[in-house]
C-alpha cells in the first residue's frame, strides 16, 4: 500500500510520492507529468485527462473542465454565476446545489462537482498504481489556501468517492513551501509563496526553519488564474474575427472551445516569444481564421489582472506583520508564474528579493503533498525528517451576539490546529434555550458574513439575563475543519456540531467578503461602536433593575419609582434603537447621574454587610 500527494488543479493535476529518500513526480503511460482536469462523456464511454481535452472542441457540451470552481459552492454563488457565461456545458440548480448536466450513453445524467473531481482523482490513482507498481489507497490532497470549510469537505468527499483514504487536506502554498524547504539548511527564513495557477491565486507568508514550516498569513483570490488570461485572448480574437468577417461566434460553443484551445497555446508561446500566431481551420461557417498577438498586447489586455495579484501581497504582509524587506525569497508556484510580466511585476515590487523557480512550478505543490503523505502515513522505512507544518485559519470564525454583532472566537490567521473558548450569556430573563449561530468573515455584523450553521443548547437553568454563563469552544483541526461545542457551566449540559458541507445555508465568495471588509472597515468599526454603546446601556439598565429588586435598603416608594424609571429607560431603548452612538452614550450619562443618589444609598448599605461576611469567613 502506498500514500501519494495529489495536486487537484483547476486546469491540470499532478501526483507525487516519496521513494528512496526523495520525491518522485508520477508519470503517466505517455510520459506526461501532469494530467488535464477534463472529463468527457460520449455515446460509448467516459474519457478523463488528455483524451478528454483533445476532443473538447467537437463535444463541448459534454466536456467538463474547471469543476474545482464549482466544488463546495451553492448555485447562487456570485462567482459561479459569472463562470456559467463562459462554460459550454450546462449547470442546473438542484435544491440550491449546482449539478452538471450531460448526455452520456444517450441518456441525460446529472453529476455533482464532487463526482466530477472524484473521477479525476481516480484517474490519478490509476496512474500512480501503474507507475509505483503497488496499490495506492491513501493520499494527501491539496486545496487553495482560500478554500473555505465547505470546499475542503467537498474535496475530501471527492477523494473518498475515488476510493482513497484522505490523510489530509493541505493548503497549496504550504505544500509548495514544504517541497522547497526539504533538505535545505535554511535556518529561520520568511518566504512568500506566490501561487498563480489555472483557476486560483494564493499568496502566503511562511516562516521556514529546519523542521518547522509555519504559515504566518495567507490571502488570495479563488477566482483568478490562467483561465482568466485565456479569456482575454479569446475575447480579443473573437472581436478580430467579427471585424474581418462580420460574424459573431459568441453563441457557438464549438467555435469558442476551439479558439480557447488556440489561445492557451498562444499564451504559452508568449512566455518565450514576443509574438504568437493563432490559426484555426474552419472556425465558423467553414471560415479559416488566422490572427496574431504580441506579448506587449497580451500584457496590455491582462494588465489589470496582473496588478490584481499584487493587492493580496500587501494584505498578507500586513497580516504577518512583516515588511517587504523581511522576505528572504519569493517562491513561484503554478504554470502562470512563467509569464514574463508577472515575474517583472514581482521583481519591481520586492526590489531585489530573488524569485525561486528551482522546483517545476506545476509540480511543486504535488511534491509537498507527497512529503506530507509520507510523514502522516508513518512508514518508518522512508528516510524523511518529520517536518512539522502549521497552517492558519483563512477567515475569522465567531458567533452572533446581541443586535447581530459578530463576536470573533478564532481570529483570522490563527495557527491550526487550534482550540479557542469564549463565554456567552443569556439575553433575556429566565431564558432556557440558547441558539448558537456560527459565522465566518471579517465584517463587524453577522449579516455581512457567511453563516456556517446553527444549533440549540437546551436546558439552561432559568435566571435573570446575564447570569448564566455558557462556554463556546471552537476547534479547528489540521485540515481546517471546524467543530463547535457549547457547554453550560452550572449544569454541564453540552451540545456539539461539526460544520459540514450540507450545513452551509449559503456560500459567499471569500475574496469578495475580504474586499468588502476592506471597503467598509471604517463604517463597520463605527457601527460596532454604536451597537456596543447600545448593549452597554441595555446591560446597565437591567443590572440596576435587578439590584433594585433584590435590595432591602429602599423604601416601597423608592423601589417603585426606580422600577418605573427602568421601564421607561427600556421603552426609550425600544423606540430609539437606531440612534447614533452619541445618543446612547448621552442617555447612559443621564441615567447614571439621575440614579446616582439611589445607587449610593444601596452601595453604602451593602458595604457593612460585605465587611461582616469577610470577617466571618
Amino acid at each position: 500500500m502506498a500514500a501519494v500527494g495529489i495536486y487537484l488543479g483547476t486546469t491540470n493535476c499532478c501526483a507525487a510520492f516519496w521513494r528512496n529518500g526523495k520525491v518522485e513526480v508520477i508519470v503517466d503511460e505517455q510520459g506526461n507529468r501532469t494530467t488535464p482536469s477534463y472529463i468527457a462523456f460520449t455515446e460509448t464511454n467516459c474519457l478523463i485527462g488528455e483524451s478528454a481535452r483533445n476532443q473538447a472542441a467537437i463535444n463541448p457540451g459534454n466536456t467538463i473542465f474547471g469543476a474545482k470552481r464549482l466544488i463546495g459552492r451553492q448555485f447562487d454563488d456570485i462567482g459561479l454565476q459569472r463562470d456559467l457565461c463562459n462554460w459550454p456545458f450546462k449547470v442546473l440548480n438542484t435544491n440550491g446545489k449546482p449539478m452538471i448536466s450531460v448526455d452520456f450513453k444517450n441518456e441525460k445524467k446529472k453529476f455533482a462537482a464532487e463526482e466530477i473531481s472524484s473521477m479525476v482523482i481516480f484517474r490519478m490513482k490509476q496512474i500512480a498504481e501503474a507507475y509505483i507498481g503497488i496499490k495506492v489507497d491513501q493520499a494527501v490532497i491539496t486545496v487553495p489556501a482560500y478554500f473555505n470549510d465547505a470546499q475542503r469537505q467537498a474535496t475530501r468527499t471527492a477523494g473518498t468517492i475515488a476510493g482513497l483514504k484522505v490523510l489530509g487536506i493541505t493548503n497549496e502554498p504550504t505544500a509548495a513551501a514544504l517541497a522547497y524547504g526539504l533538505d535545505k539548511n535554511l535556518g529561520d527564513k520568511n518566504v512568500l509563496i506566490y501561487h498563480l495557477g489555472g483557476g486560483t491565486f494564493d499568496v502566503a507568508v511562511l516562516k521556514i526553519g529546519n523542521s518547522v514550516h509555519q504559515v504566518k498569513a495567507s490571502s488570495g483570490n479563488s477566482r483568478l488564474g490562467g483561465d482568466n488570461f485565456d479569456s482575454r485572448i479569446v475575447a480579443y480574437f473573437t472581436e478580430d474575427f467579427r471585424k474581418h468577417f462580420n460574424k459573431d461566434i459568441t453563441g457557438n460553443s464549438r467555435s469558442k472551445r476551439r479558439l480557447k484551445f488556440a489561445a492557451e497555446m498562444a499564451k504559452r508561446s508568449l512566455t518565450s516569444a514576443t509574438e504568437a500566431v493563432v490559426t484555426v481551420k474552419s472556425l465558423f461557417n467553414n471560415i479559416d481564421y488566422s490572427g496574431k498577438i504580441s506579448r506587449e498586447l497580451f500584457e496590455e489586455l491582462c494588465s489589470d489582472l496582473f496588478l490584481d495579484t499584487l493587492k493580496p501581497i500587501d494584505k498578507v504582509l500586513l497580516g504577518a506583520r512583516l515588511d517587504k524587506l523581511d522576505i528572504s525569497r519569493v517562491i513561484l508556484v503554478g504554470g502562470s508564474t512563467r509569464i514574463p510580466k508577472v515575474q517583472s511585476l514581482l521583481k519591481d515590487f520586492f526590489k531585489g528579493v530573488p524569485l525561486t523557480t528551482s522546483i517545476n512550478p506545476e509540480e511543486a505543490v504535488a511534491c509537498g503533498a507527497a512529503i506530507q503523505a509520507a510523514v502522516i502515513s508513518g512508514d518508518r522505512q522512508r528516510n524523511i525528517n518529520n517536518s512539522l507544518v502549521f497552517d492558519v485559519v483563512p477567515l475569522s470564525l465567531g458567533v452572533e451576539t446581541a443586535r447581530g454583532v459578530m463576536f470573533k472566537v478564532v481570529e483570522r490567521n490563527t495557527v491550526i490546529p487550534c482550540s479557542k473558548t469564549k463565554d456567552l450569556t443569556t439575553l433575556e430573563d429566565n431564558q432556557s434555550t440558547m441558539t448558537i449561530e456560527i459565522f465566518e468573515g471579517e465584517r463587524s455584523l453577522t449579516k455581512d458574513n457567511n453563516l456556517l450553521g446553527a444549533f440549540h443548547l437546551n436546558g439552561i437553568p432559568q435566571a435573570p439575563r446575564g447570569v448564566v454563563k455558557v462556554d463556546v469552544t471552537f476547534e479547528v483541526d489540521l485540515n481546517g475543519i471546524l467543530s463547535v461545542t457549547a457547554r453550560d457551566r452550572i449544569t454541564g449540559i453540552a451540545e456539539r456540531v461539526i460544520i459540514r458541507n450540507e450545513q452551509r445555508l449559503k456560500q459567499t465568495y471569500i475574496r469578495k467578503m475580504l474586499a468588502d471588509a476592506e471597503v467598509f472597515r471604517d463604517e463597520d468599526i463605527e457601527e460596532k461602536r454604536r451597537l456596543d454603546a447600545r448593549n452597554q446601556l441595555e446591560t446597565y439598565i437591567y443590572n440596576i433593575k435587578h439590584t433594585v429588586n433584590i435590595t432591602q435598603v429602599l423604601s416601597h416608594t423608592e423601589k417603585t419609582y426606580m422600577l418605573e424609571q427602568c421601564s421607561l429607560a427600556v421603552d426609550w431603548l425600544e423606540e430609539h434603537g437606531d440612534s447614533l452612538r452619541e445618543e446612547f452614550e448621552r442617555k447612559m450619562s443621564e441615567l447614571m447621574h439621575g440614579w446616582s443618589d439611589t445607587m449610593k444609598k444601596i452601595h453604602n448599605a451593602l458595604q457593612p454587610q460585605a465587611k461582616r461576611r469577610r470577617t466571618e469567613s
